[in-house]
């Protein structure tokens, strides 16, 4: 990856990883992928073949039972996959970034050697449940409560937004949660519930402007009960380790944008040379081509922010402003890269049938989910020392 900085070109066993996922997304994604949004369904068939290529665990230890590679062969995984159907995209992010990888990073071995195999494999999805009605961007808000009673947990409140909450092979959610009160000042800690736990409701889906053949429900938790020995990392810390989740996540979903962002460029120049108007190809238009042509920038400068911030996270050096400008960066260039291309398309642009409208439609919750273009402004700021 560092090679790609100074020379452009990417080292081979990544180069044949992203060859590799981008075949898939055009043979095996692309044909189904309006179905799936027009039905609002969930991809099985497209997930059991990702789990069957190994990208569930992609950079996770041969130990449990991953693939032996690295956070930035994921991003390089959902960049192709994020061009065809962002749908796909954030199924596999999710349950990789925010299902698996808080138990990676913080388990102990037991709740590794449990829960690892089954996600690493894709024969199982985890959510990640951060967010509550009254805690989005201000996570610390949390109101759901775990209170020790003998050997539990007893779980009571409720999650919404959660990915990867409620599918057939949905088997785990990890939750935070306020476990006490320390100084004033609220105990913030996971825990791992089995979706199998009495008293845990994965309610109805959502009716979403995009993203539509992702899976995604608002939680809810009546007295839920689990072992005290669910407790994910340390208690109290739970706030903080999620925190260092999101961090993370926020590279692999601006891997997810710049894919959007260069799928929209990709049909754009397709279209433009294939539609006639007046004569000739609407491509010949300095109008047309100017606005393809920044759309290519647009992408190029996000793909450049989030590989400079996925070789710092690899290199253990700070990564969390490089992150927040990956994301923010690469988030608006989806949206904007959309919006062109939509104008592009002109009145077919309009018409679910072309990839571009479910571009239009999906990108903008890039500029929402895993922290607003807000939050990572204000992030920034606050790395700037202001």
């Amino acid at each position: 990856m560092t090679d790609y900085l100074s020379t452009g070109s990417l080292p081979e066993e990544y180069r044949q990883l992203a060859l590799t996922v981008r075949d898939f997304a055009q043979q095996v994604v692309a044909p189904v992928s309006a179905k799936h949004d027009a039905e609002h369904s969930f991809p099985y068939e497209v997930v059991a073949g990702m789990a069957e290529m190994g990208l569930f665990g992609l950079p996770f230890p041969e130990e449990f039972g991953g693939m032996g590679g690295d956070y930035f062969a994921l991003c390089l995984a959902l960049e192709e996959l994020g061009k065809i159907d962002q749908s796909v995209a954030i199924t596999l992010e999710a349950g990789v970034s925010l299902g698996a990888m808080p138990i990676y990073r913080f388990g102990d071995d037991k709740q590794k050697n449990e829960w690892l195999p089954q996600l690493t494999s894709g024969r199982a999805l985890a959510g990640f449940g951060l967010t509550e009605p009254d805690a989005g961007s201000d996570a610390g808000g949390t109101r759901t409560t775990a209170v020790e009673d003998g050997e539990s947990w007893v779980i009571n409140g409720a999650k919404q937004f959660i990915t990867n909450s409620g599918t057939d092979i949905t088997r785990l959610v990890t939750v935070t949660a306020v476990t006490g009160n320390n100084g004033g000042k609220k105990e913030i800690s996971t825990i791992l519930v089995p979706t199998s736990t009495p008293g845990f409701v994965a309610e109805p889906a959502y009716n979403k402007v995009g993203w539509n053949a992702s899976d995604t429900h608002p939680l809810s938790f009546t007295d839920v009960r689990v072992p005290k020995e669910n407790l994910l990392g340390e208690r109290g810390r739970g706030y903080a380790n999620f925190l260092r989740i999101l961090d993370e996540g926020r590279i692999a979903i601006a891997a997810l944008a710049v894919g959007a962002a260069q799928g929209c460029v990709d049909e754009s120049v397709r279209y433009a040379n294939e539609r006639q108007a007046f004569g000739q190809a609407i491509g010949r238009n300095q109008a047309i081509a100017f606005k393809i042509a920044r759309m290519e920038a647009r992408a190029h400068v996000a793909r450049t922010a989030y590989y400079d911030a996925a070789a710092l996270m690899l290199a253990g050096k700070p990564f969390k402003k490089a992150a927040s400008i990956a994301k923010m960066v690469a988030s608006e260039a989806a949206m904007d890269n959309a919006r062109d291309a939509t104008q592009i398309f002109g009145g077919n642009g309009f018409m679910n049938e072309y990839p571009v409208s479910r571009h239009y439609r999906d990108s903008k919750i890039l500029e929402i989910g895993e922290g607003t273009t807000e939050v990572q402004l204000m992030l920034i700021a606050r790395e700037l020392g202001l």
